[in-house]
Order: structure tokens, then sequence, then C-alpha cells
């Protein structure tokens, strides 16, 4: 009986050890399905995530930032005669138009052709203004917009963009901006971008990467420059 007593509680012991070694690999695999999961929805939903838009309010101006044309100027336009605001203004990207000309090649630039849509959608060519600088990329036209409504006496601006584009518009503009200047942030519901499905093209896909490349930056205090441009003071 002795021995009975003795040896009991070391097969307990011993099986009890064996169910914990054969549960880790059954926690492990639970945890690696979780964590793979987790993933898989975070990246179907980045495209969703992205679109980050404000209710519609009426501002001053409307704002037609570069790129997915016309899109951009069919919402704007569509925007101005609901009377959100009184005028349109369009962003100036870089051009390659002077060296065209140099080769006898007329080129306008996108602010031309976005124009022309306003004015074909019927908005009036003296409430249209393109910006006077050209402006690399979203930062600098954010830099661009805020300087312009100083310096107009103007004090809130209603932006048209894409989709995927709205959370980072709005992260600059957060950064760059004072807390004097109000902006609406607007997507054009006419752009391509598949929110739900954006990486089934490359398109889509190369869009999403550039703008959480871009949110990295803006969230980390804009280390990464334009090109050929000088670094900004905070």
């Amino acid at each position: 009986m002795e021995s009975m007593q003795i040896t009991a509680p070391r097969d307990q012991a011993s099986g009890s050890s064996v169910n914990r070694r054969s549960s880790v690999p059954i926690i492990a695999v639970s945890i690696l399905i979780t964590l793979v999961a987790g993933a898989t929805v975070a990246f179907r939903g980045a495209g969703r995530w992205l679109v980050r838009e404000n209710p519609l309010a009426r501002s001053d101006v409307i704002v037609v930032l570069s790129g997915s044309m016309p899109a951009r100027a069919d919402e704007a336009a569509r925007l101005f005669h609901f009377g959100y605001a009184p005028e349109v203004w369009v962003s100036k990207p870089p051009s390659p138009a002077a060296e065209l000309a140099s080769r006898g090649i007329v080129y306008a630039g996108e602010e031309v052709y976005s124009r022309e849509v306003l004015i074909q959608a019927g908005v009036p060519a003296v409430r249209i203004r393109i910006f006077p600088n050209t402006a690399i990329d979203t930062e600098e036209e954010m830099r661009e917009l805020a300087r312009e409504l100083r310096q107009s006496g103007k004090r809130s601006a209603l932006i048209v963009t894409s989709p995927q584009h709205t959370r980072r518009v709005r992260a600059l503009w957060r950064r760059i901006a004072g807390s004097d200047l109000t902006l609406i942030v607007r997507a054009a519901p006419e752009d391509s971008f598949d929110a739900n499905h954006w990486w089934r093209n490359t398109r889509d896909a190369f869009a999403v990467v550039r703008e959480m490349m871009g949110l990295v930056n803006a969230w980390s205090g804009l280390p990464v420059r334009p090109h050929d441009q000088p670094r900004y003071s905070p």
C-alpha cells in the first residue's frame, strides 16, 4: 500500500507534464492562425482604411488637387453648383512644357486641362484660379494652399482628391497648416480606385503602398523631402 501511495502521485505528475507538453503545439498553432487571420483582415481592409472624408460643409474655396483627371475636376464642379464654395482653385503640378517647347511641341499642363473640364461643367472662368507656384507633391500642395488662403484672407477649403488619398491629405494638413485654417476633404466618387479589392490590379496596389509610405513619412515628421527642395522647419 505504501508503494502504491508513493507511485500514484508520480504517475499523475508525469501525466500532467505530458499534457502540458502536448498542449504547447496546439496553443502555438492557435496563435499563428489568429495572427494570420488578423493580418489578412488588415491587408484586405487597407484600402477602406485609407478613405477618410469629412462631412460636407460650406467653405471659402474648393480645391482640385493634381492627379486623377478629370474625376477630381468633375466632382469640384458638382460641389460648386451645389453652392459649397464660390471659387474653385486648381493645383499646378510639375510639367514638361518647357522641355517640349524647346523641341517645338506645345504642351498644356494638367492644371490647364482641369480648368477646361471645370468650364465645360459650367463653372465660370472668373471663378477658377490656378495656383501660381508649382507643387511637386501633396506636401507642397498643402503648403501652397495654406499660404494662398492666408494671403487671400480666407480661412477654409474643401479639397477634392482620390479616395485612397484622403487620409494622407488630412494627416499632412494637420502637420503643416495652423489651427486658424479649416480643411474639408472629399473623395471624387468617379475615381476608379477599388477600396474593397485594391490588391487585384497594380494601379490600386501601388496607390495603397504609396499612401502607406506617405502616411509614415507624415507621422514621422516629414523626414523624406520632395526632390530638389530645401528642408522646411517644423
